[in-house]
């Protein structure tokens, strides 16, 4: 019937407001908290970076457990599709910046790191009508080691914990950079086929 909806009536729709959204909400939230807490006085105050590492902790977190319940418990919007990868680089970036600017993390790790965040972000924007690219394995290992080795640089560690983060940091950029060329790869791949 003309002027009706192209939707089927018997496919029920899915909330924006739901408990994956709210996690997500949630970490954009964590965001700037999470910010403050690791500037506190020089931004190198023992009692605020521990603060500020539990701050990132739960933000992590929630990124597991978001994407989990709405595919679970079928809460999966277009709200959550754009706002969760925005949370992600939002958190991830700001420990990047936050790090490099106190002195604690190389310009240069910040840079390859984000330099293939927004990279493979276009790219699958650019591709999007070809096909959706998903997350690899490794995209989802790189994911975890980069949040390890972030949390652990945010902690006011020294000596051999500092050398323990310095190693995750290191897997973390082999990990970004390869993952981000086998994303390249896949992209060129399916635009061809």
């Amino acid at each position: 019937m003309p002027g009706q909806s192209d939707v089927d009536p018997l496919t029920p729709r899915v909330s924006v407001v739901n408990v994956a959204n709210a996690l997500t909400g949630l970490r954009i939230v964590l965001v700037p908290v999470f910010l403050a807490a690791l500037f506190v006085g020089d931004g190198h105050e023992s009692y605020w970076r521990v603060v500020a590492f539990i701050i990132f902790t739960v933000a992590v977190i929630t990124d597991r457990f978001d994407g989990a319940i709405a595919r679970s418990y079928g809460m999966i919007t277009e709200f959550g599709k754009l706002a969760d990868p925005i949370a992600d680089k939002a958190l991830i970036g700001a420990a990047l910046v936050g790090l490099s600017i106190l002195g604690d993390l190389p310009w240069w790790v910040t840079i390859v790191i984000l330099v293939r965040e927004v990279g493979v972000t276009i790219l699958r924007l650019v591709v999007i009508r070809s096909g959706v690219i998903p997350a690899s394995r490794g995209g989802k290992l790189k994911t975890l080691v980069q949040s390890v080795a972030i949390g652990l640089f945010v902690l006011p560690l020294d000596g051999a914990w500092l050398t323990g983060a310095w190693v995750f940091m290191w897997a973390a950029i082999v990990l970004t950079v390869l993952t981000g060329a086998d994303y390249l790869l896949s992209a060129v791949r399916g635009v061809r086929t």
